[in-house]
């Protein structure tokens, strides 16, 4: 993430592709930048926090009901579910072999955005129909 500036990053994921300059820098204002060394949990799976996260270095594991699935790597993100329902968390997620560097945003750090940006909401209903798509293709 050291070679390119952090909304020019976010931007090109697509939670947050074709925001605003202003709607991006709004949301990087509101969220933090946290670092988890190798084999620390992150999240766990049941727990009653939420809050979503994008991989901005190293990489995780990922645990849903005991299956492991793919790992994630640099630009991608977990948490969304949970930020979007307020229901517990889906999955765990455990820092890799690197450790992880993460960009977080709370629920409410992230709802006022959403509130005032509908481009916010749309882009969020966009990934996560993609998202729901890839996974039913996969079966």
């Amino acid at each position: 993430m050291s070679y390119e500036s952090l909304p020019h990053f976010l931007g090109k994921i697509d939670l947050f592709e074709g925001l605003s300059e202003d709607t991006l820098s709004d949301l990087i204002e509101r969220g933090t930048r946290l670092t988890v060394p190798a084999g620390q949990h992150v999240i766990e799976q049941g727990a009653d926090d939420t809050g979503l996260q994008v991989v901005l270095e190293g990489s995780a594991d990922v645990e849903v009901n005991g299956v492991v699935r793919e790992p994630l790597k640099v630009g991608d993100y977990f948490g969304e579910i949970s930020l979007i329902d307020g229901l517990p968390r889906s999955a765990t997620v455990v820092a890799g072999p690197d450790g992880l560097g993460t960009f977080a945003l709370s629920a409410l750090a992230f709802e006022p955005v959403v509130r005032e940006n509908p481009d916010v909401a749309q882009a969020l209903l966009k990934a996560l129909t993609a998202r729901i798509r890839r996974l039913e293709s996969d079966n």
